[in-house]
């Protein structure tokens, strides 16, 4: 290299680089618009990233953006993704596309119809060479460090705009806002279904990240069972009426406890709407009987066909695979098994063991025992 050259600018430099790409042999015949609008794109380069890159680095990626829509015009194929295939190589290809429309719209005559078209579709063909595989990009940020933080903040953004879709497809429901006919009923309520099983599901992708066995309640406060099993009733009623399904409280006798009465909630909540997925005619109940001063069952039953052998064995692993359901009616929100995983953990976590009982066309009957203490305070 002359001294002289060792003192041109930078930029003039990879002018010159640009303007010799296609003259060597055995490369693509250059097409001259693209060449120019290369050297326009380097003459006029600033770094807007931040960071070291330097306008040599950049020239080197849009030579090379340069020689493969060359080698595609002479109906050839595109040379790997090279050093192209990064955020910055799309955006030099986004800029040398601009840079040849620019100048075919100042210039004094307009190409000719198929050398632009044929210009055009080079530049696409090698945008969709250095696109990024996205599957793998999202499976390498999911098994990344941050790969759990992601799935939280997915979870997290599901779960705010499905609370509001609860909330106004209950309110609509009800009449409060005007009169509701029949069919639009039946719709806010499979609308109010479908909001809450994907509510549910995201709130146990946050749990189950979180370990699934946290306590949101350091220690234990009075509560009513009572009211836990009509709050969890009143939010799956809409799902039971729209399968014509009975939902039935069997409160107990004393009422007033002291426990964790949030976590409660969520296990009773997710039996009872897994009841709700995969009953098709008959009732749900919700039950809650003392066993001795302190001790109290809790069970979700369900008519509906019962477990096979065969999904006991996974039943309670999350992400797991199911069949098709193919000729079952109703719906279903999911058959990953997430909410069956957080349900036994959180059980746990409050010191006790989820059991369950199914027969075939008998039903199943999810149940736990939890030490609750009698409270005089609420």
């Amino acid at each position: 290299m002359s001294v002289p050259e060792l003192r041109m600018p930078e930029r003039e430099k990879g002018a010159r680089i640009l303007a010799a790409v296609g003259a060597e042999p055995g490369r693509p015949e250059p097409c001259p618009d693209v060449q120019e609008a290369a050297s326009r794109v380097i003459a006029s380069w600033q770094n807007d990233r931040g960071d070291a890159l330097t306008t040599s680095e950049a020239t080197e990626v849009l030579q090379w953006l340069v020689t493969a829509v060359n080698a595609v015009r002479d109906g050839g194929a595109v040379p790997g993704n090279g050093p192209a295939a990064t955020v910055l190589g799309r955006h030099l290809l986004t800029l040398l596309r601009t840079e040849t429309l620019r100048a075919w719209g100042q210039g004094g005559e307009s190409p000719e119809m198929g050398h632009a078209l044929a210009t055009m579709n080079a530049i696409d063909v090698v945008r969709a060479a250095i696109e990024p595989d996205w599957a793998q990009y999202f499976g390498s940020r999911l098994s990344g460090p941050d790969g759990l933080d992601l799935v939280v903040e997915v979870a997290h953004d599901l779960r705010s705009p499905l609370t509001s879709v609860l909330f106004l497809a209950e309110t609509l429901q009800r009449g409060q806002s005007g009169e509701v006919n029949d069919v639009q009923r039946r719709q806010l309520g499979l609308i109010y279904a479908a909001a809450l099983g994907l509510s549910s599901m995201a709130s146990d992708v946050i749990e189950l990240a979180r370990g699934g066995d946290q306590l949101v309640e350091k220690d234990p406060s009075a509560f009513s069972v009572t009211a836990i099993l009509e709050a969890v009733r009143d939010m799956v009623r809409l799902i039971a009426e729209e399968k014509g399904l009975t939902l039935r409280l069997v409160p107990p006798a004393s009422d007033n406890r002291m426990g964790r009465s949030l976590a409660l909630s969520r296990v009773l909540l997710n039996l009872t709407t897994n009841a709700l997925k995969f009953t098709d005619e008959g009732y749900v109940e919700i039950a809650a009987q003392a066993k001795g001063l302190s001790v109290i069952e809790f069970a979700v039953r369900d008519t509906g066909h019962g477990i096979s052998s065969d999904a006991l064995a996974n039943l309670y692993q999350p992400f797991r695979r199911t069949r098709g359901r193919a000729g079952r009616s109703g719906y279903y929100f999911s058959g990953t098994g997430l909410g069956l995983a957080m349900c036994r953990k959180l059980v746990q976590a409050m010191g006790s063991e989820l059991k369950l009982e199914t027969r075939p066309d008998w039903g199943t009957r999810f149940f736990f025992e939890l030490n609750l203490p009698p409270s005089s305070h609420l």
